[in-house]
């Protein structure tokens, strides 16, 4: 005879009912996909291989526009770049890393559609500087004629902040509104910092717990910035919007005066 177990009855038009992973997406989950993203160096894209459909994962190097959008330069020779040639549908998953068990370290994936840009897109120019700014040693192959940059336009992103910390963000979440002309204000911002305020940046990153000197803005948004040394890229986030603080000079004020 076979033993009776006592197990949970269930309704045969309703199934039982799971708590669900996910977590409410607050400030501090935002801040971190944002950190993820934008301080990200490189990361695996993830496409669909033309012909049988088999997914591919390749690595590349990744940079964010103004937004927040990911940036990636691709050479067409590449499977990847043959497979969003195809189908434009990607996801792509950066993370941080560092000692013990890696499932205990946060990672992102955005899920999204990739766009070649165009060597006359209008875009380009800005899209350069941007990529090139966290990536100096691009410079060398970026302008082949066999190399293009890439936007990912993402859909949703889904967030692993370690172990019962998971978040499924929508785009807005975790990317900017419209910038109008801040870029260009951003990037004079960021110029006139690096040659003239080269220690506040070393006092920022040593409070941030970046040892070193020499660090140097690579890329700026309304939220805060990532700065550079060497292999080394970090993110720092202003204590408040920048536009809501009445500009980028009296964000980075409130933030040098904080950390001195």
């Amino acid at each position: 005879m076979s033993k009776k177990t006592d197990r949970p009855k269930v309704s045969a038009d309703r199934p039982a009912e799971r708590a669900s992973p996910l977590q409410p997406v607050d400030a501090d989950a935002r801040r971190l996909a944002r950190t993820l993203l934008r301080s990200a160096r490189h990361g695996a894209l993830a496409v669909l291989r033309p012909g049988d459909g088999h997914p591919a994962a390749s690595r590349v190097l990744v940079a964010t526009d103004f937004l927040g959008r990911p940036l990636l330069l691709m050479s067409d020779l590449t499977l990847h770049a043959k497979a969003l040639a195809v189908d434009r549908r990607c996801s792509l998953l950066v993370g941080a890393t560092g000692k013990g068990d890696p499932l205990t370290h946060p990672r992102l994936t955005v899920f999204g559609t990739a766009s070649a840009i165009a060597a006359t897109d209008p875009e380009r120019p800005a899209v350069r500087e941007r990529f090139l700014a966290r990536h100096p040693k691009s410079a060398l192959y970026a302008d082949f004629g066999d190399f293009h940059f890439v936007q990912l336009e993402s859909a949703s992103a889904s967030l692993n902040g370690g172990f019962g910390r998971a978040f499924e963000l929508t785009p807005a979440e975790f990317i900017d509104g419209p910038a109008e002309d801040l870029q260009a204000t951003a990037i004079r911002a960021r110029d006139h910092i690096n040659a003239d305020h080269g220690d506040a940046i070393d006092r920022i990153a040593l409070d941030a717990g970046h040892e070193g000197h020499g660090w140097r803005i690579a890329t700026l948004d309304r939220l805060g910035f990532e700065i550079l040394r060497g292999d080394s890229l970090r993110r720092v986030e202003f204590r408040a919007d920048a536009v809501a603080a009445g500009g980028f000079r009296s964000a980075f004020v409130d933030l040098a005066a904080d950390k001195a």
